[in-house]
């Protein structure tokens, strides 16, 4: 018996499954994937030659992309680095001496913070020049930005006899405040454990 002699519809019930098919397969088309928690992101903010670059490659190893940020050419650097148990995205931004920018490089690194993103914003800066960059401090804390001071090369501060007052300058600021020595790997594990203790809070406020 040919298909046309045949009584039953074959080709009825093969629409019919197909038309099952599609229909469940669709359906799971529209199912709501789950949502991604987004990556914490880390800025790294300072005036040039304060070792945030040395600070940079010391968090994120050999694993970084440089890229200009859209519509300059000014290069920006991102990484990233495992802090507890969470992958966190790092950005170094161009130096800058203030967040009123005068440069196109200390404009890039203002959108960064302001205009990007951004959980937690480590100040670096030369321990031995502390009265010249605390100005740039106090801006970012001012732009509610949670902010962690670095007081970098601080081997070079006590090679001078300077003695600096961690406890009151951080009581002084209300943020926390870590000496470190990025080249030689001092005071970075106190440092991630800070930046932990941000991430993990609710809520990051600018003050602690």
């Amino acid at each position: 018996m040919t298909c046309n002699q045949c009584p039953q519809s074959c080709h009825g019930k093969k629409q019919s499954q197909l038309s099952r098919f599609l229909s469940k397969l669709l359906n799971k088309k529209k199912s709501t994937p789950p949502r991604l928690t987004p990556m914490p992101r880390i800025a790294l903010v300072g005036m040039p030659n304060v070792g945030k670059s040395v600070l940079f490659n010391v968090l994120t190893g050999t694993y970084m992309t440089v890229s200009n940020y859209p519509g300059t050419t000014v290069e920006v650097a991102w990484g990233e680095t495992l802090i507890g148990n969470k992958t966190m995205a790092v950005v170094d931004t161009p130096g800058m001496y203030s967040l009123s920018p005068i440069t196109e490089e200390e404009r890039v690194a203002r959108d960064l913070l302001i205009k990007e993103s951004v959980d937690v914003v480590i100040h670096v800066m030369d321990a031995k020049n502390l009265g010249r960059m605390l100005p740039l401090t106090l801006q970012l804390i001012e732009a509610k930005l949670p902010v962690i001071l670095v007081l970098n090369m601080i081997d070079e501060v006590q090679q001078l006899g300077i003695e600096i007052a961690r406890e009151e300058l951080e009581t002084t600021l209300n943020i926390p405040v870590v000496m470190t020595a990025t080249a030689k790997g001092y005071g970075v594990e106190k440092l991630k454990n800070q930046v932990q203790n941000y991430v993990n809070t609710a809520y990051l406020s600018p003050t602690y």
